[in-house]
């Protein structure tokens, strides 16, 4: 059982320190082409810089443990983690649509990652057009997204 979506809009330590848990544990399990160099080079970015760049919100257990959370900045969803030990629960679809009601209508993903690829084609999303690297400059291909019904 989960709790509604609930905003995070002042992140306590301990939501912090969860999230960054999250997002390697998602990372870890759907993420097979990052080495362990790349994950420790990501993880205090994630955790110190790109958590405060974004509009987070989450999906909390009935005990109050955050299972996967998204963030959003202006139309795009930078991004959306879930705790692996829930993939298939309906916990990013839920995520999403909360993203996808907020403006949001955009996505990058990495193409290296099938399974996000096809939760993103699954939902409505289409490719508009692909990187060859992603935003740090590391050579893992990001495909943009855009939701379909913003297609013309």
């Amino acid at each position: 059982m989960t709790t509604p979506i609930e905003p995070l809009d002042a992140l306590s330590p301990a939501d912090r320190q969860r999230l960054t848990e999250v997002w390697e544990a998602a990372v870890r399990a759907t993420h097979h082409f990052l080495g362990e160099d790349d994950i420790q080079f990501f993880k205090p970015l994630v955790r110190d810089a790109y958590l405060d760049s974004v509009r987070l919100a989450c999906l909390r257990d009935a005990d109050g443990r955050i299972l996967g959370f998204v963030g959003t900045a202006d139309d795009k969803v930078e991004m959306l983690f879930v705790d692996p030990a829930c993939h298939g629960r309906g916990i990013g679809r839920a995520l999403m649509a909360h993203a996808l009601a907020g403006g949001a209508h955009s996505v990058d993903v990495n193409e290296q990652n099938p399974q996000a690829v096809g939760f993103y084609r699954h939902l409505g999303f289409v490719q508009y057009t692909r990187s060859e690297v992603d935003g740090s400059g590391k050579p893992f291909p990001i495909l943009h997204l855009r939701f379909e019904e913003d297609c013309p």
